[in-house]
């Protein structure tokens, strides 16, 4: 599903540290939108409990209809939407319509089934740049009802040069309002160009950065836009140096001790449970109808030749 050349090292606390390099897919199809997925990699399947991460842009959308994406089903995990640039436009089979702005979260529980659209709206700023994330849901929360819920105000913290709004989870005692079901972290960082500072961290997390705009130094390495840097286990604290003004993604969580099945839209524990998933998709049962979007719904593609074995978070 993705590309891995790992370059391993040993961070300042002694942790592994590997260069995940991202792999360009095409968003909601062939003729979709690009974007940049470093979760899962060929390795490494997950970060804490995340187990998926799509970053794109800035794009331009002059002369293009921006993002696209036809109504799909969820099944076992929650989707996060966070932007830095633009807007996205949200339906779901709850029958919610919700827009999402920068520094906004729009946050998807799929629970026991669910079906959403995303698009860029008539009406927008001409340019898109965002991550889209997964969490994947634990026992028994991934048989859950579906929900959605929009928070347009976050915490945020002030660690020196650094500003960081908790997105998911928590950050240096601050908690996010959003609702989480495993011990996680979700942060964006920004700091001015040629600023330094010091994030904490919890040493019964592992952690990754991505960075969004600009580059940083991470405990000594530099990171511009594209890779995931894994950052291991056993930290307490983070140091950032920007070069240019920065701005990153800071994940992590208590590392996921559940094997699971991921394929298409579906997390899972068994292969039964994703051809149940898909059938139900294709049979218009389970996922209910998204309402207002024009264009038709994606269709699953077929299931693969061999058996999907549940793994862990290291393939």
């Amino acid at each position: 599903m993705s590309n891995l050349q790992a370059d391993p090292a040993v961070g300042p606390e002694g942790g592994p540290v590997e260069l995940l390099d991202g792999a360009t897919v095409a968003l909601g199809g062939p003729r979709g939108m690009a974007v940049t997925r470093t979760l899962p990699n060929r390795r490494r399947r997950m970060v804490g409990a995340w187990c998926f991460l799509d970053a794109y842009g800035p794009d331009d959308l002059a002369g293009t209809p921006g993002m696209r994406v036809g109504p799909h089903p969820h099944i076992g995990l929650q989707t996060v939407s966070w932007l830095v640039q633009g807007e996205v436009l949200h339906r779901d089979s709850l029958g919610h319509l919700q827009e999402i702005r920068p520094g906004q979260l729009n946050l998807m529980t799929a629970g026991r089934g669910i079906s959403h659209s995303e698009e860029t709206p008539a009406v927008n700023s001409g340019v898109l740049q965002g991550v889209q994330l997964w969490v994947a849901l634990p026992e028994p929360a991934r048989t859950r009802p579906p929900a959605f819920t929009h928070h347009g105000d976050l915490p945020v913290l002030d660690f020196g040069d650094l500003l960081a709004t908790v997105i998911m989870g928590e950050l240096g005692g601050a908690v996010s309002p959003a609702a989480t079901y495993s011990p996680l972290t979700g942060a964006e960082i920004t700091a001015a160009a040629g600023a330094d500072g010091v994030v904490p961290l919890r040493a019964d997390f592992e952690y990754a950065v991505l960075t969004l705009d600009g580059a940083a130094t991470i405990d000594g390495q530099e990171l511009k836009p594209g890779p995931l840097l894994y950052l291991g286990e056993g930290r307490t604290s983070l140091r950032i140096e920007a070069g240019p003004a920065t701005r990153v993604l800071l994940l992590g969580g208590e590392p996921f001790g559940e094997e699971l099945v991921m394929w298409w839209n579906f997390v899972a524990c068994t292969h039964e449970e994703v051809v149940e998933a898909r059938a139900s998709w294709e049979s218009g049962s389970l996922f209910g109808e998204v309402h207002g979007y024009a264009g038709p719904p994606l269709p699953a593609p077929p299931m693969p030749i061999s058996r999907l074995v549940p793994r862990g978070r290291i393939r």
